[in-house]
């Protein structure tokens, strides 16, 4: 690795700190500084049936009652450390509630990504070796359909065609590994639309080449081609459509969780809501932010490494998007 690269590398890190200590910062003052915050509307509120003593015991346990810059430093330490702080309903520590529920999230998120990147995978392939009536009119719509349909419809749809009327699993063991299946598939397949599309572009790209059209010439097989020469240069602009659909895919797995009844963060934050538990919530988003920006640090550093065409300039480098050079500004795409 050259100095360059450790250099670009540093910064980048420098950049993913920051942005996530802003990203705490604005969420802190968003739910506990400015007036008439929600914390304080919670506990005064005559609906809730908090007591006097038992609004100054919380105001205590989650140190409202200190300056406020005092309970930044407090929140962002105890943040850093894993001390999420209490619930405001259960008197839980928050890293508990969340340490429970997060595993699930996570193997929804982690296969719903599997299956996009499968259906992906295998839409840009017909699109490329398939009869041209199909692999260039049909196939080639299919993303723009899978972006317009709701994550929350396919799961309802899936539920009823496999739950109810043909039984392949029980709507009432959601953690099952067929209920987890259709789950991921109704979470992957909109996400799957973007990927998609980004593939077949630098598919078409990449197949127009001379190395493609050698290949052919010497009896590759489609398969082989696929595999052994256009898919690697043509998925590496993927890395960067996955980082920034990490969002997308927190937040459809909330969606599918609360659609198919598992217990993960989609559970957590819906009884957050409907409770007006804000440190649970303030937990949560804080959390969602550290993943995104780490997933999309990650990518930027993986993507030098992948790539031996990419040469940093200076020590800043912009992921591109495409296989055009014309797209990449800060960073120069050269054929060794």
């Amino acid at each position: 690795m050259s100095k360059a690269y450790f250099n670009y590398a540093g910064k980048r890190l420098l950049q993913a700190i920051v942005v996530i200590l802003l990203s705490y910062v604005f969420t802190f003052v968003v739910v506990s500084i400015l007036p008439g915050d929600p914390i304080t509307n919670v506990l005064n509120n005559p609906q809730n049936g908090f007591t006097p003593d038992e609004i100054k015991e919380i105001i205590a346990a989650q140190g409202l009652d200190k300056p406020i810059p005092e309970q930044l430093w407090n929140a962002f330490s105890g943040f850093v450390t894993g001390d999420l702080g209490l619930s405001m309903r259960t008197n839980r520590p928050v890293a508990t509630l969340i340490g429970e529920v997060l595993p699930s999230t996570l193997v929804l998120a982690s296969a719903g990504l599997a299956v996009a990147l499968f259906l992906a995978a295998i839409i840009a392939y017909g699109t490329q070796f398939l009869p041209r009536r199909y692999g260039q009119g049909l196939l080639r719509g299919f993303p723009s359909l899978f972006l317009s349909v709701p994550n929350f419809v396919i799961g309802l749809v899936l539920i009823h065609l496999f739950g109810f009327q043909l039984g392949v699993f029980r709507v009432i063991e959601p953690d099952s590994f067929w209920a987890t299946l259709f789950a991921a598939i109704a979470l992957g397949i909109p996400i799957s639309a973007q990927i998609a599309e980004v593939l077949i572009v630098n598919l078409d790209h990449e197949s127009g080449q001379d190395y493609a059209a050698v290949a052919r010439g010497r009896g590759l097989g489609q398969m082989r081609l696929f595999v052994m020469h256009l898919l690697k240069p043509s998925s590496l602009p993927v890395i960067t459509v996955v980082a920034l659909t990490i969002g997308e895919l927190l937040g459809g797995s909330l969606i599918t969780e609360t659609v198919f009844g598992r217990n993960g963060l989609g559970s957590l934050v819906q009884r957050s809501v409907s409770t007006q538990d804000l440190p649970v919530l303030q937990a949560v988003v804080s959390l969602a932010a550290v993943v995104f920006v780490v997933v999309n640090l990650i990518a930027d550093l993986t993507y030098p490494l992948l790539d031996p065409r990419v040469k940093l300039l200076g020590t800043q480098q912009r992921r591109p998007t495409t296989t055009d050079d014309s797209s990449v500004p800060i960073s120069k795409a050269v054929t060794p």
